[in-house]
C-alpha cells in the first residue's frame, strides 16, 4: 500500500527541526509560511498518507493529485489535505508562496470536529479556488494565526481552533449547494462514520497482506449490526449501496497503485484481495471499461 507520513517525518523533510510540544505527544498544531518551508517552492511533494489533517493557503500554480483525481490550480486556491487519502502536488514555475497550518485531531478535543467538513471528507472536494478578495481575506487569517502562535498569549490555542473554523465555513460558503456539510447526530451517522473508519483502514500502509473485508456482511459482522441495518444506514446517510461503497473505495486504490506505484497488477490484484488475476481484471474493466494495464499506460 502506500507509505504513511508521520509529522516527525514531516518536520525532519521540511523544517530541520522537532517542536518540542510534537515530542511531548499531546494534540499537535502549526501554522507556516512557505517561505519558512524551502522545499515547498523548489520541488513535489511525494504522494503519501499523512497522519495528519493540513489547510493550505496557495498562491500560484500547481498539480494537486489527490487520491486518483488530479486538480489544477491556476491562482489562488485553499487546500484540504486529511489523513485518510493519499496525495501529492507538483508546483508549476516558480511563482508559489502562501501559507498552510497543520494539526491532529486530538488538537480540537472537545473544541468541535473538523473532519465533519466536506472539504475534509474523502469523497468531498480538496480544492476551493478563490478570487483575490476571498484569498485576501484568508491571507489576513493567516497573518492573525502566525503573529498570535509566535506571542506568549496563553490562550493562542483557542485562536488557531477559531481560525481554522473560520476559513472552514468560508470554504463552505464557497462550495455548491449540493456539496455542502450535512450533520448527522443519529444512529445512522454512527454506524456510516464506524463502516467508512473500517473501509479505510482496509488500505492503511500498516496492515499487511491483502483486504480482508470485502462484503457487506464482513463489514456488518466488525462493526456488530445486521447486514440490513449496515445497508439502511448507508443508504441514508452517503445515498449508496454497502457493495456501491466497498467496490469504488476499492477502485480507486486499484487507480492509486496502477499510476502511483510500479507494482506488477498481479501484486495489486493481491493485495486488494482478488484470488485470481482474471477476477480483478474483469472487475477493473467493468468498471472503467479499460484493462488495468491500459489504464496504466493512458
Amino acid at each position: 500500500m502506500i507509505n504513511i507520513e508521520s509529522l516527525e517525518e514531516f518536520y525532519k523533510s521540511k523544517l530541520i527541526s522537532i517542536p518540542e510540544k510534537l515530542k511531548n505527544g499531546i494534540g499537535h498544531f502549526d501554522v507556516v509560511p512557505f517561505s519558512l518551508d524551502a522545499n515547498c517552492a523548489i520541488k513535489p511533494i511525494p504522494y503519501r498518507f499523512r497522519q495528519y489533517l493540513k489547510i493550505g493557503l496557495m498562491f500560484g500554480q500547481y498539480k494537486l493529485h489527490f487520491s486518483d483525481k488530479t486538480y489544477e490550480i491556476r491562482k489562488n486556491a485553499l487546500v484540504f489535505t486529511n489523513s485518510e487519502v493519499p496525495y501529492s502536488w507538483v508546483p508549476i514555475g516558480s511563482n508559489q508562496y502562501g501559507f498552510f497550518c497543520l494539526f491532529t485531531e486530538s488538537f480540537f478535543h472537545h473544541f468541535g470536529e473538523p473532519k465533519k467538513y466536506s472539504v475534509f471528507q474523502p469523497n468531498g472536494i480538496p480544492v476551493v479556488e478563490l478570487s483575490d478578495n476571498d484569498a485576501d481575506k484568508i491571507k489576513q487569517i493567516f497573518e492573525e494565526m502566525i503573529t498570535e502562535w509566535r506571542s506568549d498569549n496563553i490562550h493562542k490555542y483557542d485562536k488557531m481552533r477559531i481560525s481554522v473554523f473560520e476559513m472552514l465555513l468560508a470554504a463552505e460558503k464557497l462550495l455548491p449547494k449540493e456539496l455542502k456539510s450535512v450533520y448527522y447526530s443519529n444512529a445512522s451517522q454512527k454506524i456510516a462514520s464506524q463502516f467508512l473508519e473500517l473501509l479505510e483502514r482496509q488500505f492503511s500502509d500498516e496492515i499487511e497482506g491483502p483486504i480482508l473485508l470485502r462484503s457487506a456482511n464482513d463489514f456488518a459482522e466488525n462493526i456488530s449490526v445486521h447486514v440490513n441495518h449496515l445497508n439502511k444506514a448507508l443508504k441514508e446517510v452517503l445515498h449508496k449501496s454497502t457493495s456501491e461503497i466497498i467496490q469504488e473505495r476499492i477502485l480507486v486504490e486499484a487507480k492509486i497503485l496502477l499510476k502511483q506505484t510500479q507494482k506488477d497488477v498481479s501484486e495489486i490484484a493481491f493485495e486488494l484481495g482478488f484470488k485470481e488475476n482474471t477476477h480483478f481484471h474483469n472487475f477493473f474493466k467493468k468498471q472503467t471499461l479499460m484493462t488495468p494495464t491500459q489504464y496504466r499506460l493512458n
